[in-house]
């Protein structure tokens, strides 16, 4: 007698309904959108079409938009810190700056834009006080009359020069004065000149 086909069970697997990293693949998709148009065009409702889930499942994870670019900002600050961290002396500390700057433009734009942010998060002020502190650390090693100013100014005028640097070079204002030059060894040799005594 011939077998008769199995009858296809009702538990057969279906797609789950929780995402795997729902906070990840969030972030992900919310970078990918602010690094191409900019954080003004970012919606939780479009995210989570591009993350596969329910119009409301983000908001499981970061309230609403404002939470999602603290969030991001977060990120970006404890990225930035373990960068400088591993700065050899201050002008590492300002390639590693902008070479983070070109490594992740849309944390980059996010974490210095206050106004999008929520200013009392616990995780964005610790992750943003351990990259000031990775940075005053990288000053700490050149001595104050090497400046000719305090070690708090001295980290400013580094700061300032890096930041400065990254953000035109991110928004093609040094395409022509940086031309094909590497923008790393470009800054790094801006940085020679403006600190000829902290080698």
């Amino acid at each position: 007698m011939p077998q008769q086909p199995a009858r296809q069970s009702q538990t057969s697997p279906r797609r789950p309904y929780h995402h795997g990293d729902l906070r990840r693949a969030v972030l992900t998709a919310a970078l990918d959108v602010i690094a191409s148009d900019g954080p003004s065009a970012l919606s939780l409702r479009d995210l989570a079409r591009r993350a596969g889930v329910s119009h409301a499942a983000p908001a499981h994870h970061f309230k609403d938009r404002t939470g999602l670019l603290t969030a991001i900002a977060a990120e970006g600050f404890g990225l930035l810190a373990a960068a400088l961290a591993e700065a050899a002396d201050l002008r590492d500390a300002g390639v590693r700056y902008v070479r983070f700057a070109r490594e992740h433009p849309a944390h980059f734009q996010v974490m210095f834009t206050p106004g999008l942010l929520r200013a009392d998060d616990l995780e964005l002020a610790t992750a943003r006080t351990l990259a000031g502190d990775a940075l005053r650390g990288a000053v700490s090693g050149v001595r104050p009359e090497e400046f000719g100013i305090d070690a708090r100014m001295a980290g400013v005028a580094a700061w300032s020069l890096a930041h400065g640097f990254a953000t035109l070079l991110l928004s093609h204002n040094l395409d022509g004065p940086v031309g094909d030059r590497d923008p790393e060894e470009a800054f790094r040799a801006l940085a020679a000149t403006l600190f000829r005594h902290t080698d």
